[in-house]
């Protein structure tokens, strides 16, 4: 008898288990390596309505069951028998119980534990290590985000940054919006349209609107169109990220590469074969055998070798501090790139001109786009351990749980944790 009072003793503890409920039994069965918890309310105790928090008189009870954290190598299941209550304005509902949240068939610690293993590895890979169905630790998750979203307030957003990322083949996409200064996501959508940003837009006050001073983006006229529709004074505040502006210039630089390559290799003078890294790698960047290789390149007379200090220069224009100075620095980048004789450098030089207003206000602004090609980074990892999506719903949350910086865990928590 004082065993089994040791071990009531022990898992109301660890359990947190306080009147009104009592734990009254504790079941070892070694040969289905199950611990059952028996937990029961005290008689004669009225329960508060979980919607409006009166007390209320029971109406009746119903038997449920909680997987519990693991006994050693046991699975623990809590077991109760749950009143219902009947509330005037509500009806006949359940009461809630302090160690699990509503609806869940885990205790809350159980829920806490899967969250911390979600943030390691993912959900087949957590359903076999804890003996739990695929749905169930997908459950954990989507209740998790459920939690924190609700739960998130945004404060100021001074500084925002724009991008969309794949869900699957198919060009099928998502558009995320990260704050930088947390270097967290704070909006996930469907789409790369600038229907995708309303919800976003729509979900901030006016005073929140006014207060962005940096929207980075690349150059898609649906998301330039949505912030100028939705942001005050937008034209002064979106900056085009100098990494995509980099990009498509590094673009052009192999394209006329491979251009040339294909006019050589027709005269039996394949000079430009396998040297694709020397030209798109930044020269202070170069390893021993790219550098001996772009010393020989460069003086040889090519159309990449002008392709190449044309995209020198460009790098050198985000470094002005006055708008004035940059405004002359990139007119005379355009005008010596539209000369050059090579259309796909003419072809960016023309993009850069259309875009000149916001690739200045980025220059100006000191803006970068770099934490959204972190977060897509890290999105790409979730949808690698994921082995893909079943919905694109499930894939917006896998990116509010890892990226989002959301309060994830059960609120029941405060109630199971004992104090001293």
């Amino acid at each position: 008898m004082l065993a089994v009072m040791r071990d009531k003793d022990l898992y109301a503890t660890i359990l947190g288990i306080r009147s009104p409920w009592r734990v009254v039994t504790v079941d070892l069965s070694p040969q289905s390596e199950e611990v059952c918890v028996t937990i029961e309310a005290e008689p004669g105790v009225r329960f508060d309505c979980p919607s409006c928090g009166k007390p209320c008189s029971r109406y009746d009870s119903r038997r449920r069951s909680w997987r519990h954290l693991d006994t050693c190598q046991f699975k623990t299941l809590l077991v109760a028998d749950v009143p219902r209550v009947e509330c005037t304005e509500h009806g006949v509902v359940q009461a809630h119980v302090p160690w699990a949240e509503p609806g869940s068939g885990l205790t809350a610690l159980m829920e806490a534990l899967i969250i911390d293993w979600l943030k390691e590895a993912g959900i087949q890979a957590v359903a076999r290590q804890l003996r739990l169905g695929w749905d169930q630790i997908d459950g954990v998750m989507q209740r998790a985000v459920a939690r924190g979203l609700k739960r998130r307030a945004f404060g100021p957003l001074a500084r925002l940054c724009i991008d969309e990322t794949s869900f699957q083949k198919r060009h099928e996409y998502v558009t995320i919006v990260t704050d930088p200064a947390t270097s967290s996501v704070v909006y996930v959508a469907d789409g790369r349209n600038a229907a995708a940003l309303e919800g976003f837009w729509n979900s901030l006050t006016p005073a929140q609107l006014a207060a962005i001073e940096v929207v980075a983006m690349d150059m898609s006229q649906a998301y330039i169109r949505s912030t100028i529709d939705h942001v005050p004074d937008a034209k002064s505040k979106i900056a085009f990220d100098r990494f995509h502006v980099a990009r498509a210039i590094n673009d052009a630089v192999n394209t006329v590469r491979k251009q040339e390559h294909r006019a050589l290799s027709a005269e039996h003078y394949p000079i430009l074969k396998g040297t694709r890294s020397v030209w798109i790698t930044n020269p202070e960047n170069h390893n021993e055998t790219q550098d001996t290789l772009f010393r020989f390149l460069k003086d040889l007379g090519l159309k990449v070798a002008r392709a190449f200090a044309i995209k020198e220069t460009a790098r050198g224009l985000w470094s002005y501090k006055t708008r004035g100075w940059a405004l002359r620095g990139w007119k005379q980048w355009i005008s010596w790139a539209m000369r050059s004789r090579l259309e796909p450098i003419k072809k960016v030089a023309r993009m850069v001109r259309d875009h000149l207003w916001g690739i200045l206000n980025a220059v100006v602004l000191k803006a970068t786009n770099a934490i959204s090609e972190s977060v897509n980074a890290k999105v790409q990892w979730i949808k690698y351990t994921a082995c893909g999506f079943r919905n694109r719903e499930r894939f917006r949350n896998a990116i509010y749980f890892h990226c989002g910086d959301l309060d994830l865990y059960p609120a029941t928590l405060r109630a199971t944790h004992t104090t001293s």
